[in-house]
């Protein structure tokens, strides 16, 4: 089977973009991990399948290992400007992930996904549980630099805390405007560049703990620079909102 492919990233968050409302694709898990897999295949954090159904967009997102996932905030953004670059929306979006609808919105290449309200914080005594699309373990540390992501994130996403597994961010305090981010994905089973519900975990969690009071959020990963943006009413957060860059790395067409 030919596909016809995009390779898109976010922040160094990368992902094999399909359009499957113009060929019909099929694909098993092995597949998509094959199509993942940066020696074998295309290379990617994680593929992501367009498809329209009665007039809407959906997003069908998919990790490196093979398995359909929860929502990836990245992912959503990388899917936003898919979405522009094939004439299919002009600056704003609405669409339909795992975890329900989404708003979007594009100003040339700065991309901007609604993520879902936040309604509930677990607050224990090292660390901060959320989700926000995606589940988060969320821990404030100094000098995140030095931690070795991989090994200890593993060691917690594997830990008796999360029989279903969690992601894992290590978050540090840069200003009182901006963080440092750090995170161990979940089905990609590594640190990744970037994770958008990761960063957003990880604004909303320093604003919750008042170690940042502002409700603009800049967030700093190692692919690049996020923003976060929030409404807050006693420790309930709306209208949440991811920002930052997104481009087409690549196109192709590969045998599978």
């Amino acid at each position: 089977m030919e596909i016809y492919f995009y390779k898109y990233q976010g922040t160094g968050n990368d992902f094999v973009m399909i359009d499957a409302i113009n060929q019909s694709i099929k694909l098993n898990r092995e597949q998509i991990n094959q199509l993942c897999d940066r020696k074998f295949g295309i290379g990617a954090d994680g593929l992501i399948i367009l498809t329209r159904q009665h007039g809407n967009f959906y997003m069908n997102y998919y990790n490196s290992d093979g398995k359909e996932s929860s929502m990836c905030g990245n992912g959503g953004r990388c899917f936003i400007k898919f979405l522009s670059d094939l004439n299919l929306i002009e600056k704003k979006v609405e669409f339909f992930a795992i975890d329900g609808w989404h708003s979007g919105k594009i100003n040339e290449n700065q991309v901007s996904l609604e993520l879902k309200n936040i309604y509930e914080i677990q607050q224990n005594k090292d660390f901060i549980f959320l989700d926000t699309g995606s589940p988060h373990h969320v821990e404030f540390r100094e000098n995140i630099d030095d931690i070795d992501v991989a090994q200890a994130g593993r060691a917690i996403r594997y830990s008796k805390l999360y029989p279903n597994g969690t992601n894992v961010n290590f978050v540090e305090i840069i200003s009182p405007e901006k963080i440092k981010v750090r995170t161990y994905e979940r089905g990609v089973e590594d640190e990744t560049l970037s994770c958008g519900t990761g960063v957003t975990a990880a604004a909303i969690s320093a604003n919750f703990l008042s170690l940042i009071k502002n409700k603009q959020i800049s967030v700093e990963t190692k692919g690049g620079d996020l923003q976060v943006c929030f409404d807050e009413n006693e420790s309930q957060y709306t209208n949440v909102w991811l920002t930052g860059p997104a481009e087409q790395v690549f196109k192709g067409l590969i045998e599978i």
